[in-house]
């Protein structure tokens, strides 16, 4: 395989890839976008349910993502710079594998071809997230899930 016909993520560090080949690398899957709660004795992470208003529920993206911050000002903004500390996202996620060095799975869009198949190998939040629209924040707690739901290919 020429150097041209290999994927620009196996070829490319992530501080070299532009902005377009930087945002194709999201799946699609809405994991990021879950509230999550951090144990602050021992900085251990929950994920719960509970989604951003700003997700679609259904199809898993941002329903404003080119004004997401002005809308939810803490939304995190990945960035390659950022990469050292994508350990709170899913092991699934694109960001985070190529951050370890790893590829994509077979399912990923840019593998696959298609958006539905993040829904169909069941890494995304279609089916499990709802909306903190409906949701008080002091609840969270009661929206938590387990460790295996959250990271569907946890170690």
């Amino acid at each position: 395989m020429s150097d041209q016909e290999t994927p620009f993520w196996e070829r490319k560090r992530l501080h070299e890839l532009t902005l377009e080949e930087w945002e194709s690398l999201c799946d699609g899957c809405g994991r990021c976008c879950l509230h999550k709660l951090e144990d602050m004795d021992t900085g251990e992470l929950a994920y719960t349910r509970v989604a951003c208003r700003l997700l679609d529920c259904e199809s898993c993206q941002c329903t404003d993502y080119p004004n997401r911050n002005k809308h939810v000002p803490d939304c995190i903004s990945l960035t390659p710079e950022g990469a050292a500390q994508f350990r709170w996202l899913p092991s699934t996620c694109a960001y985070r594998r190529l951050a370890e060095g790893k590829t994509l799975d077979w399912w990923h869009p840019l593998v696959s071809g298609s958006t539905e198949t993040v829904h169909q190998a069941g890494v995304s939040v279609r089916g499990l997230a709802v909306t903190e629209k409906l949701v008080r924040p002091t609840d969270l707690d009661a929206f938590i899930i387990d460790p295996e739901i959250a990271d569907p290919d946890i170690e």
